[in-house]
């Protein structure tokens, strides 16, 4: 993988359709939404999937049995429903269903992996025997125990599940969106509305006795505009997704959605395309974690530097910035769009620094990476269902706050800009050269944010940049965006922020 794209998901395309029918499970399949333990709640997604705890050790026995090491089964039940509206009328509807699971063997540096859309046990066990086949080292297999891990804060626990939410109550929503952002300018001429919710259960379980159960709901909500003014067009988005349920939806967030979208695109009339050059930039708190994410934040992600593709193959424990830079990945942040209770091996979801006040503490890890290493995973093993393998993903990925404010920041500057709305990028992991598109900044001039910018890139090293961070300010904010993360064909939601940030020096590519 050379290059690869981080798309942040705001456009037409993404969204549509019609909402699912109820598919209300019993209170007790919640898990920790109804407030159970643990162990009531792996009881009661066994009986969701239609499995036992006989059938589970058959199948890891089974697993093993070509002389795995450790093996895995991972069960995955989820809803899509997605609904859009173009100037007040449905113009998308759909919904989807997927169901089944995969199994996992670990022999060595043997990996084996096969999945099945059932989970009838016959189904399971041609998984099992296929995944032991590609993992085989010879061994005698070993027995299997089970033992509930407990989760010991939901992170996501909701008041109202989206199987209980019906397409006739999310409508009124979309529609008072579509108003809303219609009656905020008079030069407002199409409007997009759209709504995502998506239920996912999950049933794990492993050769080491770990079982858990966990229960993620996710809600994403956009508003996409287009104004005239002058016979000139200009456009764009914004978004909010968590890990709620229909309680999310409010007057409130209507509110805050309608008036930044249009704000962002009124500002685009007065924007210029300025003059490029290498010049000092300062990113905006919140979505300027983009290049935090993208141009950084996969380089620490250990598979690639495991395989030693990563530019910080060598750098751990040692300084790579500024010592008033400590860079996190956190799967705890409660309702974040990038959370998780345990990660997709049974690590439950924790708070990860990756760089300490300048030094490389940690890589981001998963199982395989862990025991290479010699530490213990960091909660980072994701998929993105149950046709895919755990690789280390990030999860919320941020930079926390300095000791600046951001005025005092801008101050030093004297020519340069503000980079504020990012919307997405291509990074080459290996040597870290990224290029980032800007949607809009400001120009700097003598200390002052001055003339609105647009369609500008940004060009760099994210290794260079994050050395070249020089002056970090209070303002820490995540960007609670519909952020997504592509890897090895595999895509993963995260969020990404930072307070706002000078790098002394980045290529800005814009008009000559």
């Amino acid at each position: 993988m050379d290059r690869r794209n981080f798309l942040r998901m705001g456009s037409l395309a993404v969204l549509g359709s019609l909402a699912a029918p109820s598919l209300a499970l019993p209170d007790t399949v919640r898990g920790a939404l109804g407030g159970m333990d643990n162990k009531s709640a792996v009881d009661a997604a066994m009986n969701h999937f239609g499995v036992t705890e006989a059938d589970l050790k058959k199948v890891l026995t089974v697993a093993l049995e070509k002389g795995g090491d450790y093996a895995d089964l991972y069960f995955e039940h989820s809803f899509n429903n997605n609904v859009s509206l173009m100037d007040g009328k449905v113009n998308n509807c759909s919904s989807n269903i997927d169901f089944g699971m995969g199994v996992r063997v670990l022999a060595g540096d043997q990996s084996g992996y096969a999945y099945v859309e059932g989970v009838t046990l016959e189904e399971m066990l041609r998984a099992a025997r296929t995944a032991a086949r590609i993992a085989s080292s010879g061994k005698a297999g070993k027995p299997v125990a089970f033992k509930e891990k407990t989760i010991e804060r939901d992170r996501y626990s909701v008041v109202t599940p989206w199987e209980e939410v019906n397409l006739k109550a999310k409508m009124p929503y979309l529609q008072k969106l579509n108003d809303k952002v219609f009656s905020l300018d008079k030069r407002v001429r199409k409007v997009q509305a759209g709504l995502s919710d998506n239920t996912t259960h999950v049933l794990f379980c492993n050769s080491e006795g770990v079982t858990y159960y966990d229960y993620r709901p996710m809600v994403s909500y956009m508003a996409f505009c287009v104004m005239e003014e002058d016979g000139r067009m200009e456009n764009n988005y914004a978004t909010r997704s968590y890990r709620k349920g229909f309680e999310f939806l409010s007057d409130d967030i209507i509110e805050v959605l309608a008036r930044e979208v249009v704000d962002h695109t009124a500002i685009m009339f007065k924007a210029i395309k300025p003059k490029g050059g290498e010049l000092p930039v300062v990113m905006a708190a919140g979505g300027s974690g983009i290049l935090l994410h993208e141009a950084i934040g996969h380089a620490f992600e250990a598979d690639f530097n495991r395989k030693n593709t990563s530019i910080f193959a060598d750098q751990l424990n040692k300084k790579v910035c500024n010592e008033h830079i400590s860079v996190v990945d956190d799967g705890t942040i409660p309702f974040n769009r990038g959370s998780v209770n345990f990660d997709d091996e049974g690590v439950e979801g924790q708070k990860t620094y990756i760089v300490k006040e300048g030094v490389l503490t940690s890589y981001l890890h998963d199982r395989i990476s862990s025991k290479h290493y010699g530490v213990a995973p960091t909660g980072n093993g994701r998929r993105d269902t149950f046709r895919n393998v755990p690789i280390p993903r990030m999860r919320a990925t941020y930079m926390e706050a300095g000791n600046m404010k951001e005025e005092d920041i801008i101050s030093t500057v004297k020519n340069g800009i503000y980079a504020y709305q990012f919307t997405n990028g291509q990074v080459q992991i290996g040597a870290g050269d990224f290029t980032f598109f800007v949607k809009f900044g400001y120009l700097i001039e003598d200390g002052k944010l001055t003339q609105p910018i647009k369609d500008i890139n940004i060009i760099g090293n994210g290794p260079k940049a994050l050395a070249d961070i020089t002056m970090v300010a209070s303002n820490d904010q995540i960007d609670n965006g519909t952020w997504t993360c592509g890897k090895d064909g595999q895509s993963c939601p995260v969020t990404c922020g930072m307070p706002s940030a000078l790098v002394s020096k980045l290529t800005v590519g814009g008009e000559n």
